[in-house]
């Protein structure tokens, strides 16, 4: 088969999904609905809170904004389809939206990752340099950062997608609910060897050094406030450090789960169940953990709603 034969308008995929079993499939598909409008709601909430309030117009919101939007596209990237699937009772996806959610789910995926690595610096120069903080964190460097964070993973998702594009033969069923990269070169029958080193590679790079820019950026706000002689002003200032910290363990708590279930099992049901809570569930309880823990943020989802 040459290499642009599969790349037809008219070639399916298919997505066996969470489970087969008819009985099950209306509450799946009430379930996920209900997940997917809570979603969306706490992160448009938490946009709006940010944009309206001029309280909240510092880095961290800004930070904070462009989280929740991230996390608004990264779970719109699977969900709807299959919650089409669902209603329609069919597990067909095409091509082209097979490629497309495997282009998406690692650019908001990694999005979420860099993020998260901006924020936990943004801490750090504001427990450790406050007294320079809005000079390092100004207006033109977070916007420079966010923008950088997208171009990168715009060029690794293109990269990936056009080795994926260049595979002589995919199978067509995908034992998922969503494309996803490592499952798509899991049922390829010819080479995937370029693909598997480049997607160990980025994931390595991607993953391991942001990171490792997180731990060290607490390892630095750890000893800057041990150094404090006030136990209310470390209270204090680590306060603003919980909500990050939680939504951080949650992103990769989550991502490991997923990581470690594909390595000790080959199920693939067990492997959708992991992928549900990375892929849904942290960005349904991203909006509820920066909201409960963060008196700022109540204070504009009041005043906005009020």
């Amino acid at each position: 088969m040459e290499a642009g034969n599969h790349t037809g308008v008219s070639k399916l995929f298919l997505l066996l999904g969470l489970s087969d079993d008819p009985e099950l499939q209306p509450l799946l598909f009430g379930l996920f609905l209900s997940m997917y409008l809570i979603t969306m709601l706490g992160n448009l909430l938490i946009i709006l809170a940010v944009s309206s309030d001029s309280r909240l117009h510092t880095p961290m919101y800004f930070f904070l904004s462009n989280l929740s939007f991230v996390d608004i596209c990264f779970i719109s990237t699977a969900v709807p389809k299959m919650l089409v699937n669902i209603q329609a009772q069919s597990k067909d996806i095409s091509y082209i939206g097979c490629l497309a959610q495997v282009y998406f789910f690692m650019v908001f995926a990694g999005m979420d990752n860099f993020l998260l690595t901006v924020m936990a610096y943004d801490r750090f120069v504001a427990i450790c340099h406050p007294l320079h903080y809005m000079v390092i964190m100004n207006a033109r460097l977070c916007v420079l950062l966010v923008l950088m964070c997208w171009l990168i993973l715009f060029c690794v998702a293109l990269v990936h997608l056009l080795l994926l594009r260049w595979l002589t033969c995919i199978g067509t069923e995908i034992p998922h609910f969503s494309c996803e990269l490592a499952q798509i070169l899991k049922v390829a029958c010819s080479d995937t060897f370029i693909n598997e080193v480049c997607l160990y590679v980025a994931t390595a790079l991607l993953c391991m050094l942001p990171l490792t820019g997180i731990l060290f950026s607490y390892y630095q706000i750890v000893s800057s406030l041990m150094k404090m002689a006030s136990t209310e002003g470390k209270y204090k200032a680590f306060s603003t450090c919980g909500s990050h910290l939680s939504v951080v363990s949650l992103f990769y708590g989550t991502g490991m789960g997923v990581y470690l279930t594909s390595a000790v099992t080959h199920s693939p049901h067990r492997i959708s169940i992991a992928s549900v809570m990375y892929t849904v569930v942290s960005p349904m309880l991203n909006p509820f953990i920066y909201s409960l823990r963060n008196k700022d943020v109540k204070g504009a989802l009041g005043r906005l709603l009020s």
